[in-house]
């Protein structure tokens, strides 16, 4: 009997599943219109700009950016509850926060605007998270197709950086080493790209995560 039930709990942790939390954003005329991000308890996170996309980007969270988002998600039960203020305020994009727990059982709710002070500090750490990501697509397509639009991507990633909102910095470590050793870049451009490459490399702990203003 002991060796069926060992059996049976073996098998229940071979299909257990990283707990998750998402969120998806859909705002016709904003850029982008559209964005997803999934963050799991290991910090791993996927962002995309286009529903069904294959090949999300894909970076890793400090290990206490990962805990704050799944502790908030926690203080709103997960997203049981409704979060929509029922206000009358512009439209600012449906706005969905997303858990999928162990055993892949899923709650969500929807908003266009809450009230929720919690659901507000969430719902800025994941803007955070996906102003982070746009700006590494954007500094990533200027380096392979405008070189002239480097320099405007890095001062984007720098200002994130200077004000505490650069989720995951390590992602940009081999983009800057690129800039930084390829002459065909100016020499503006690759001095900068340089200094934010050791500045991001010297970083660590409360340096790397992302911070919300008080």
């Amino acid at each position: 009997m002991k060796i069926v039930m060992l059996a049976v709990c073996f098998c229940a942790g071979l299909f257990a599943a990283t707990p998750k939390l998402t969120y998806t954003k859909t705002f016709p005329g904003s850029v982008p219109e559209y964005m997803y991000v999934t963050v799991d308890r290991t910090g791993a996170l996927e962002y995309s700009e286009s529903r069904g996309d294959d090949r999300p980007l894909t970076a890793q969270l400090p290990d206490a950016d990962a805990a704050a988002l799944f502790a908030m998600a926690e203080k709103l039960a997960y997203f049981k509850p409704p979060l929509e203020s029922g206000l009358k305020v512009a439209n600012m994009g449906k706005k969905t926060f997303r858990y999928d727990n162990e055993n892949g059982v899923a709650t969500q709710t929807s908003f266009n605007y809450s009230t929720n002070e919690t659901a507000q500090q969430l719902l800025q750490r994941f803007e955070q998270i996906a102003a982070t990501e746009h700006a590494y697509i954007d500094l990533d397509r200027t380096v392979h197709f405008d070189k002239l639009g480097v320099n405007d991507a890095l001062a984007e990633i720098e200002s994130l950086w200077l004000h505490k909102q650069l989720a995951a910095p390590q992602q940009f470590i081999p983009l800057f080493t690129r800039i930084a050793t390829h002459e065909s870049f100016m020499h503006l451009v690759r001095e900068r790209a340089a200094r934010l490459k050791d500045e991001f490399a010297a970083a660590s702990g409360p340096q790397a995560s992302i911070q919300t203003p008080k």
